[in-house]
């Protein structure tokens, strides 16, 4: 099975050619530091004293100017991700330097080390745009939250979007079985639980069960174990700087880890059967997560039995309406085969899943290795 290294410096790289900074400095304190931070990172640096070569300059993922180097370098090409670095806290005049020299940000060390550090792993990562991360909730049991999750995530990746799938609930039935890879190899929950710190998002993916075209992250079939909220926002953090769309299946009873991912979701969808009984226990589930989440949209699964709307549905929730789905024959079926729910491109379920993503997500896919032109 394949292992991921998790600690509190972040991940740690063997490979000589990993992308790595350009620092310039002459500061034997400051260089020492910085070099420590970009082994933590798995990064090779590039260490310089004086004005860089121009090439150095404008092609490095990232730029650490030593404030002693300031003047030497504050003649160059304005770019993105430079950072002017200082060691004297009560130096104030270092901010009027940053702003000459077009500094993304100015930093001190010892201090600043953890921020550093994440901003080191992104240049090595290649940091995408955080991807759109989206929950999905029931309004009750039996809902059909965990199909729809799946649904979404099957769909955005058959259009070319890196995709991911957690699966929130550790009492679920797993979202592995649901996308019929429950013996695939990778890791689950349980191998995770003691995730700290920066996780990198490049061995998450290399490390989880890759089942139709989703990274999913789901659980094993041993006994009900419940992950920290400092877990979860390690691996979901590592989620989303990879970029394109993260799902997350969560419980209606938030745990303390469902509540964290809960909070750190751009939007929700709760899915309601068009019931009266439905509708009423879905309504304490939406002020649950309306506390943690401020945008939440209603889906209906129907027909229901006394013909309610839609939007009757989502309006006694106080819910916008992300819109309605029909029932789908042999979805059931289909569940039992091991083929998930989403596969059929025609069928009302991926329907629903491509109108919305159609609206949610950029049209320029984000897939492995980049972004399609």
């Amino acid at each position: 099975m394949p292992t991921l290294t998790i600690d509190q410096y972040g991940p740690a790289s063997d490979d000589p050619g990993a992308a790595g900074p350009l620092i310039l400095t002459e500061d034997e304190e400051l260089a020492e530091q910085l070099l420590r931070l970009c082994a933590a990172a798995g990064a090779q640096p590039q260490l310089l004293a004086g004005a860089p070569p121009r090439p150095a300059w404008e092609t490095a993922p990232l730029v650490l100017v030593g404030d002693d180097q300031y003047e030497r370098c504050a003649g160059l090409t304005r770019r993105p991700g430079v950072v002017l670095l200082g060691l004297d806290l009560d130096d104030c005049e270092i901010w009027v330097r940053g702003v000459q020299l077009g500094a993304e940000q100015v930093v001190f060390l010892p201090d600043a080390q953890a921020w550093l550090l994440d901003r080191i792993a992104d240049a090595v990562e290649g940091a995408a745009a955080p991807a759109l991360t989206v929950a999905v909730l029931g309004g009750r049991g039996g809902s059909g939250a965990s199909t729809l999750a799946c649904a979404l995530a099957v769909t955005a990746a058959r259009a070319g979007h890196h995709t991911m799938l957690i699966d929130g609930d550790p009492l679920g039935g797993g979202l592995d079985v649901l996308l019929g890879g429950e013996r695939a190899d990778g890791l689950r929950w349980p191998d995770l639980a003691g995730a700290r710190g920066r996780v990198s998002g490049a061995e998450l993916v290399a490390a989880l069960p890759r089942l139709h075209r989703i990274s999913a992250l789901s659980w094993d079939r041993g006994s009900p174990l419940l992950i920290s909220p400092i877990a979860m926002h390690s691996v979901l953090a590592a989620a989303r700087r990879r970029g394109g769309l993260v799902v997350l299946d969560l419980p209606r009873h938030l745990d303390p880890a469902a509540a964290h991912a809960l909070e750190q979701a751009d939007t929700g969808l709760l899915v309601v059967p068009a019931e009266l009984r439905a509708m009423a226990a879905a309504g304490r589930v939406a002020v649950s997560a309306g506390l943690r989440l401020a945008d939440l949209r209603a889906v209906i699964r129907w027909p229901g039995p006394v013909g309610l709307r839609g939007t009757e549905i989502a309006q006694g929730l106080g819910l916008p309406l992300a819109g309605e789905i029909t029932h789908e024959v042999g979805l059931t079926v289909d569940a039992e085969r091991g083929r998930p729910p989403g596969l059929r491109a025609r069928g009302p379920l991926a329907r629903f899943c491509a109108a919305y993503l159609t609206a949610v997500l950029p049209s320029t896919p984000i897939i492995e290795g980049g972004t399609t032109s």
